[in-house]
């Protein structure tokens, strides 16, 4: 839910101190030690803000933020998901992510954007596809595609839109419930399990760029 909501619900006088509750929460719900992500992977990038018309190459940052996900492919389905945003849609800054977030030796499935092109020198099978038309997107890569769609419904939906500074924690929140979608309440004691591996996260902290 939004801190407005969280603030109504509560019945706390000062929108800030919902806003901190949710926050902390957030911060929690990335586990230190998680596992890669294994076999098989789609991975694909899109900006998070305003309409993309105009963009040369559809990679331009400007004032958008820009988004890089994997999603685990389990036959038809999704498996795991991992989102971060990064500084642009160079090679170093996609390769970093795949190498942070997918098991060396794993099939990597992605467009032919140059920037993904020394993944099969690091270790991946690298499995590129020319989209040749933007509408091709989504058949190339389905699962990240849904993955995306779902993520900006939600933060229009339930946020009303988030702030570049604090996104990459409503991205850890959105991963958190989609990788625990079929378990709500084991979800639930992980969180709260979660939440004693981290440090005080003081209030001076969350208003800082990440």
């Amino acid at each position: 839910m939004s801190g407005l909501q969280l603030q109504r619900q509560l019945g706390i006088t000062r929108y800030e101190t919902a806003w901190v509750l949710l926050q902390k929460l957030r911060r929690a719900m990335v586990r230190p030690d998680r596992e890669p992500l294994q076999a098989e992977v789609e991975v694909d990038e899109s900006y998070i803000g305003g309409p993309e018309v105009g963009l040369r190459g559809g990679r331009q940052l400007l004032d958008k933020a820009l988004v890089v996900a994997a999603v685990e492919v389990r036959g038809r389905a999704s498996g795991r998901v991992r989102l971060q945003v990064v500084p642009n849609a160079s090679g170093p800054a996609l390769t970093r992510f795949v190498q942070a977030h997918v098991a060396p030796g794993a099939i990597v499935r992605t467009d032919a954007w140059q920037g993904y092109a020394s993944l099969t020198a690091l270790g991946y099978r690298h499995r590129p596809r020319t989209q040749r038309h933007p509408a091709r997107a989504e058949q190339i890569l389905p699962r990240v595609h849904r993955v995306f769609g779902n993520l900006k419904t939600w933060l229009r939906g339930t946020h009303h839109g988030v702030g570049h500074q604090h996104l990459q924690g409503y991205l850890d929140e959105f991963t958190f419930r989609f990788n625990r979608r079929r378990t709500p309440m084991a979800a639930f004691q992980t969180l709260l399990g979660l939440a004693t591996l981290h440090g005080p996260t003081p209030y001076h902290r969350l208003y800082r760029s990440e």
